[in-house]
């Protein structure tokens, strides 16, 4: 890698050299709750009142569908544990819609703040230090915080009408494959909570990056739907990966069995499928060798990934006894594939 992003000043193309057709965050977020239609806003209304009131509410967001709640209110977020069945000490990422909303729950640097301005509303969460604003329940007992600007206009409508950070994890009991449409949801969890705002299908299906930029060099927590190589081109310099569980555990979704089927997982190269086994499933870009009961083939790793947390569910309500699954190159979308099925398989 070249030096770092030289940090200077503003120039005329935008903040920090970024390209004037990507405009400002702000405007941005204007465009996207723009876009939604009344019936939308009638139900992004009800739910601000419900997180104002302290209760919980599912929406969408590219990535998954978040179970939201007053990032403020520890009363709120533990709600969100007893729902989910979540570990106390697992932290909860806290969705924002404006910078300056952000600027009040962490200090911002301004490797950060550049980041910030050039992939947020994305599926991108940054962990920084945490102020004294945010419960201690909320961050699950850590001095950082992890933030992010989800990329619906559902999301950062309900977070604008509330006025408050949203804290969100997935919108599943904890453990299980992450929900992609408010069906799930609704089967999962709907009958415990007061409302569920339905966006469609998420776009990415996999949950957003995690890079700790407390220090010198971002670090990166967790992979998902923001490409570790993106980010290393727009800082133009190195994302570290983690030295010790101290560190990782600044992240949601990294220390504990998650986004498990109810059948068991098995991870696999195509060619060392059982030739013999009975009732097993295939997922993956290639065709196996064997001859699995039912299988599902994407096309490349970016529609593996959109419907991986589709595809398990669907595959533990297929009659097999085990899923053979084919792990991608850890590049790109790949790397954060990887990893989910890694977690999903408990290895």
């Amino acid at each position: 890698m070249s030096e770092p992003y030289d940090r200077g000043g503003m120039a005329e193309s935008g903040r920090f050299g970024l390209p004037s057709a990507r405009g400002t965050v702000g405007a941005r977020v204007a465009e996207r709750i723009a876009s939604l239609t009344p019936e939308q806003r009638e139900l992004t209304d009800r739910g601000a009142e419900i997180i104002k009131a302290g209760g919980l509410v599912a929406f969408p967001t590219e990535t998954v569908y978040g179970l939201g709640a007053n990032a403020l209110d520890a009363e709120a977020v533990k709600k969100i544990y007893e729902t989910k069945g979540r570990p106390s000490d697992n932290p909860l990422i806290l969705h924002v819609s404006s910078i300056e909303m952000t600027e009040a729950l962490v200090e911002i640097n301004w490797r950060a703040r550049f980041l910030m301005e050039r992939f947020w509303p994305g599926p991108l969460s940054i962990v920084l230090p945490a102020k004294e604003i945010i419960p201690a329940r909320t961050r699950g007992g850590l001095s950082t915080a992890a933030v992010r600007m989800p990329d619906t206009a559902a999301a950062l409508a309900l977070i604008e009408k509330s006025g408050l950070p949203v804290a969100a994890p997935s919108a599943n009991i904890s453990g299980r494959p992450s929900p992609t449409d408010a069906e799930t949801v609704r089967q999962e969890i709907g009958r415990v909570i007061p409302l569920v705002i339905d966006g469609g299908d998420t776009r990415l299906g996999l949950e957003s990056t995690v890079i700790d930029m407390t220090g010198d060099h971002p670090v990166l927590l967790r992979p998902g739907g923001l490409p570790k190589e993106t980010v290393e081109e727009a800082l133009n310099m190195e994302v570290l990966l983690p030295q010790d569980q101290k560190m990782i555990r600044r992240s949601p979704g990294t220390r504990y069995r998650h986004y498990a089927p109810a059948i068991p997982l098995k991870l696999s190269a195509p060619q060392e499928t059982p030739a013999d086994a009975d009732n097993w499933a295939w997922l993956g870009t290639g065709n196996p060798a064997g001859s699995p009961c039912v299988k599902i083939i994407f096309r490349d790793d970016a529609e593996y990934a959109k419907e991986l947390f589709r595809a398990l569910r669907t595959l533990e309500r297929s009659g097999a006894r085990i899923i053979y699954a084919e792990l991608p190159a850890e590049k790109g979308i790949g790397r954060a594939l990887k990893d989910r099925l890694i977690r999903a398989a408990g290895e």
